[in-house]
C-alpha cells in the first residue's frame, strides 16, 4: 500500500523531516525579526558622519557633526552621508551573514550552504 513512500518506517521519518523544516522556518523568521531589531552604526569622515541602519539595512538615523555644516562643503557632506549610509548597509549585511552562517552551522548545514533570507 505505500511501496512508494518506503513503507510505515519511511512515515516517520518524513514526520521527523517536516518538523525539522518546520523548526528551521520558525528559527529563520526569529532571526528576521532580530535582524530587524539590531542596530549597526556607519561612519564616514573620521566620525563626523554616522549613520544608523538596522541589520536589515533600513537606515533610521543619521548624525552630522555640526562642524561640517558650511554651506560651500555642501557636496562633501552630500557624499560624507552617502558613504557612511553604504558603510551602515555594509555592517548590517556582515552581521546578517554572520547570523545566518551561525544558524547553518547549528543545523549542521555543509560549510559554503547558503540559507536564504
Amino acid at each position: 500500500m505505500f511501496k512508494g513512500l518506503g513503507g510505515l518506517a519511511g512515515l516517520g521519518d518524513m514526520g521527523k523531516m517536516m518538523k525539522a523544516a518546520q523548526e528551521m522556518q520558525e528559527k529563520m523568521a526569529a532571526l528576521q525579526e532580530d535582524m530587524a531589531r539590531t542596530v549597526v552604526v556607519g561612519e564616514s569622515g573620521a566620525g563626523l558622519v554616522k549613520a544608523r541602519a538596522t541589520a536589515k539595512g533600513e537606515v533610521t538615523g543619521l548624525d552630522i557633526d555640526a562642524s561640517i555644516l558650511v554651506p560651500t562643503e555642501k557636496e562633501v557632506l552630500e557624499d560624507l552621508i552617502l558613504a557612511a549610509i553604504r558603510d551602515a548597509q555594509s555592517k548590517g549585511a556582515a552581521r546578517q551573514s554572520e547570523e545566518m552562517r551561525k544558524m547553518a552551522d547549528a543545523l549542521g548545514l555543509p560549510p559554503g550552504m547558503n540559507l536564504p533570507f
